[in-house]
């Protein structure tokens, strides 16, 4: 897809961004994994994220995330498939690359490894990550990676394949300026772990789309909630924050990494086949996963 048209199609709904499969030996498991894919793109995203934060981008080589990608193409009929991209530069174009030539349809670029880094730093970055491909790239702001509002519209007037401005910071302050700032020039994707429960603040900031994890295995109630979030529905959304997001924040708030840990837990115990997380992540204790089992089983009932 041409970055004009991925940017429509990321700015017209929900996105969430698919677990990595793994055998028991951590080595890729694609048959589930494209499994996986095919049936979340019955639920109606705009597009999905392959080899993003949630699948474990920080674990995968380069050519795992073209693997990844690839597979994830091959899966996910007419909905697009945006790839992970990251670490320093010459990785981080190695990636890029990889990434098309496996059929991407854009890029989300994660932060770059490790170092802090001034404004013009990122900005030498990211620019070098949008020239070395014809793909649509997205900036993810966040951990040690955050582009102020100057420097994303330097990045926007330098970089025509530079799409989309996602946010990981949870500064609305700095959002705002952003969005403000750049207008239509991108679109805007919220990036908070379990957004949910910031998209109603963020939506009032110019930040109309987000990335959600639960997706993964509650796909009908992620839709319901950003489909009540569109609607300014609060009724709606606050049942269904008191009801899942809060209690399921409350569990994933237990330890460091489970974040991720336990949206493969969910994808496990709806039947699916995910494999374990690789290091230095750790699975949910079983007492935990039978706490979420009572969530997913009271949003079916």
């Amino acid at each position: 897809m041409s970055p004009d048209e991925i940017k429509s199609r990321v700015a017209s709904g929900l996105l969430s961004f698919p677990v990595t499969h793994f055998n028991e030996d951590f080595s890729l498991n694609l048959e589930s994994y494209r499994a996986h894919v095919a049936w979340l793109s019955g639920f109606g995203a705009a597009a999905l994220f392959a080899a993003g934060g949630t699948g474990e981008f920080f674990s995968l080589s380069p050519e795992e995330v073209a693997d990844v990608t690839r597979a994830a193409k091959e899966a996910s009929g007419d909905v697009p498939i945006i790839a992970g991209c990251g670490y320093g530069t010459a990785l981080a174009t190695e990636i890029a690359r990889r990434a098309e030539a496996a059929g991407a349809d854009g890029l989300l670029l994660l932060p770059h490894y490790l170092m802090e880094a001034s404004q013009e730093g990122i900005f030498r970055h990211v620019k070098a990550v949008c020239e070395s491909t014809g793909l649509g790239v997205i900036i993810y702001n966040r951990a040690n990676s955050v582009a102020n509002a100057d420097t994303v519209a330097r990045l926007a007037d330098a970089c025509p394949n530079l799409i989309g401005f996602k946010d990981g910071t949870g500064k609305v302050d700095l959002v705002r300026h952003v969005t403000a700032k750049l207008g239509d020039r991108l679109c805007y994707i919220g990036g908070m772990p379990t957004h949910e429960l910031f998209a109603e603040g963020f939506n009032g900031a110019g930040v109309t789309t987000y990335s959600s994890a639960v997706f993964n295995f509650v796909p009908e109630l992620a839709q319901r909630f950003y489909r009540a979030m569109r609607t300014n529905d609060r009724a709606a959304m606050e049942e269904i924050l008191h009801s899942f997001f809060f209690p399921f924040a409350a569990l994933r708030d237990r330890e460091q990494g489970y974040p991720v840990s336990i949206i493969k837990a969910g994808v496990e115990l709806i039947g699916r086949t995910p494999g374990p997380l690789r290091p230095p992540l750790t699975d949910l204790k079983p007492q935990e996963k039978d706490m979420l089992r009572g969530l997913i089983e009271k949003i079916a009932a």
